[in-house]
């Protein structure tokens, strides 16, 4: 995997779930992000950011130090906001929630969006045009385990 660089782009449960649970995919993918490996690159948009921050102080105030330090350590490129015409064309085909979401990590070009809400987006057809992959955390984990092993292998 060394010269492919895999773009991954994080929904907000993924990230908030991620920094809750201690050994489930959401958190290795976290950790992995926070291991700053060459080819592998995250991102998340500043909607979801605003979105986790509304989530931990309506229903979780207490962790939200917690989010605070350990957010930094995954070095997440972030999307800005988006306009509201660069989402008309989703309108209608996915919940209105998630337009943002799915069009910022379009904007990031990445190859996969990473969503614990992955029936959301299951209503869209023609994404290959896009060359992005929406997949759950385990997934994710699955497709790229071999390349980390094989990369930390050469290694040695």
């Amino acid at each position: 995997m060394g010269k492919k660089v895999v773009r991954v782009f994080l929904d907000s449960n993924v990230i908030l779930s991620g920094l809750l649970s201690e050994k489930d995919a959401r958190r290795i993918l976290l950790d992995l992000l926070s291991l700053r490996l060459l080819f592998l690159i995250g991102s998340t948009g500043r909607y979801n950011l605003i979105e986790i921050e509304r989530n931990l102080k309506n229903r979780m105030p207490g962790i939200g130090s917690v989010y605070k330090r350990y957010l930094p350590r995954l070095n997440l490129t972030v999307i800005p906001m988006l306009q509201s015409e660069e989402l008309r064309e989703f309108s209608g085909k996915i919940a209105d929630k998630d337009i943002p979401v799915l069009v910022s990590a379009m904007q990031g070009k990445v190859d996969f969006l990473v969503t614990g809400d992955k029936k959301h987006f299951e209503k869209l057809k023609g994404l290959e045009k896009y060359h992005l992959r929406i997949v759950t955390p385990s997934e994710f984990i699955d497709s790229i385990l071999p390349e980390i092993l094989k990369e930390l292998e050469e290694k040695e």
